[in-house]
């Protein structure tokens, strides 16, 4: 299991994971979207949470603000591990304390894993990115 503290995030899983599965311009956009200036304001807010592993070290991060759980990313050679799925439960150990229900934007490759815990979508979203690409996004939600 990860251990999870709190901390200053990194962001290198987006650069590695975006481009397998969206075209250039939905990458663009992501990368404008969660800038270091985001990051930075989440980081001092002491809204950002690492997931850290005894032997691997930093393996992922989370954003949680208010019922919202965002930012959700591991390495792409720690996936499969476990890793995202103690992230996300710990995000929504935050989120239940205070909140009736989660809420989070889920990209096409993480709808799944999702939906195996507990999400249903809520609404659809599909948002013209630069260079002719579209970003396509289901907002979830989650019950205590």
């Amino acid at each position: 299991g990860a251990l999870i503290v709190s901390g200053i995030g990194w962001f290198a899983a987006k650069n590695d994971a975006y481009p397998k599965y969206y075209p250039q311009g939905a990458v663009e956009f992501f990368l404008s979207h969660h800038c270091d200036g985001a990051i930075l304001a989440d980081i001092r807010d002491g809204a950002v949470y690492l997931g850290i592993d005894e032997t691997d070290g930093i393996v992922g991060t989370v954003t949680v603000k208010n019922s919202e759980i965002s930012r959700l990313f591991v390495l792409p050679e720690q996936q499969r591990k476990g890793y995202g799925e103690a992230l996300l439960a710990y995000a929504e150990k935050l989120v239940f304390a205070e909140y009736p229900a989660v809420t989070l934007d889920a990209s096409l490759p993480a709808k799944a894993m999702y939906l195996k815990q507990g999400y249903q979508t809520a609404e659809f979203h599909c948002l013209p990115a630069e260079k002719m690409a579209f970003l396509c996004y289901d907002v979830m939600v989650k019950q205590r």
